[in-house]
């Protein structure tokens, strides 16, 4: 993942207090770090980065009411919540889970960018434009179907990999993502025949009825809390007998819950219930993981809908 976010303070020397107790952290002087961090706070009370980062160092030392205290500050300093402390404040229990920040996604992505791929590809072991191919592949035959689609819409598109697995199945490729930088990366593929930067709920808004054969998005609902509103557009969006494919996070309770890794993971049954929910089909619903942490798989689903 990309180096952290840094907003300056706008202050020399708290700017400055900052970058010592970031190397104290990494040297794994956390209480060193965090009284600098109060230093900084105190130069610069509005110090997003500062009060983010001792959050951090407070809920790894075991304090967690000075944590939540900090990320709420942080939370705060930057309106626009680009550090994401609203997401550790409800892993905390602080706050009900909601939606993911735009500002975060796209400053996380905007900083991702550059080593996307190699990312993905060497150190998570990314797999999931693969598994959507084969899965759209696998339905085509089962329905007796030629696997070509006229107009695809690659929701979340990042730099194009999904475009890339589908090239030879898709006529024309239109690519929505929330990060400027990852749109620039797209472009560069020469795989879309047009690019916007959007976020996949908005993005979807703005086409017309039945104008799409076949709308994909890997690895990007694990950044919406709430699929509904996505599945929705997606129905509206899909002309009769188009395809809706996508890879999720699962886990083995009810509903929707937030990981450790500030990604959202929805249980299978919640996962039918809204498709069924938007007026779509469900025709696969497969446990398979697109990418590891720590080497380990991270349970998944891909799943597979129809507009009938």
């Amino acid at each position: 993942m990309p180096a952290r976010l840094f907003l300056s303070s706008g202050d020399m020397i708290a700017d400055r207090r900052f970058d010592f107790a970031r190397d104290l952290q990494l040297k794994g002087d956390l209480v060193a770090a965090a009284d600098l961090l109060l230093q900084a706070t105190d130069l610069a009370p509005g110090f997003a980065s500062a009060w983010f980062t001792l959050g951090d160092i407070r809920e790894r030392l075991g304090e967690c009411e000075d944590a939540i205290a900090a990320f709420r500050k942080a939370q705060a300093a930057d309106p626009d919540d680009r550090h994401g402390a609203s997401l550790r404040l409800m892993l905390l229990g602080a706050e009900r889970l909601a939606g993911m920040p735009p500002a975060y996604v796209r400053s996380l992505f905007n900083q991702y960018a550059p080593k996307f791929e190699s990312a993905l590809l060497d150190d998570l072991g990314y797999r999931g434009p693969a598994l959507l191919l084969e899965a759209v592949l696998a339905e085509c035959a089962a329905v007796r179907k030629l696997a070509f689609f006229k107009r695809a819409i690659d929701l979340g598109c990042g730099t194009g990999l999904v475009a890339r697995a589908f090239a030879k199945e898709v006529g024309t490729f239109i690519g929505m993502d929330l990060s400027p930088r990852m749109i620039e990366q797209a472009r560069a593929s020469g795989l879309y025949a047009e690019l916007e930067v959007a976020e996949m709920v908005q993005g979807l808004s703005g086409k017309p009825d039945a104008s799409a054969n076949l709308i994909l998005a890997a690895d990007a609902v694990v950044y919406l809390s709430d699929l509904v509103p996505l599945l929705r557009e997606a129905a509206r969006v899909l002309a009769s007998g188009g395809l809706l494919a996508f890879t999720a996070e699962t886990h083995g309770g009810e509903g929707v819950i937030l990981g450790k890794g500030l990604r959202y993971a929805h249980g299978a049954i919640h996962i039918r219930d809204t498709i069924a929910a938007a007026g779509l089909t469900l025709s696969r619903l497969d446990d398979l993981s697109a990418r590891n942490e720590d080497n380990i798989p991270v349970p998944g689903l891909v799943v597979v809908a129809a507009r009938i």
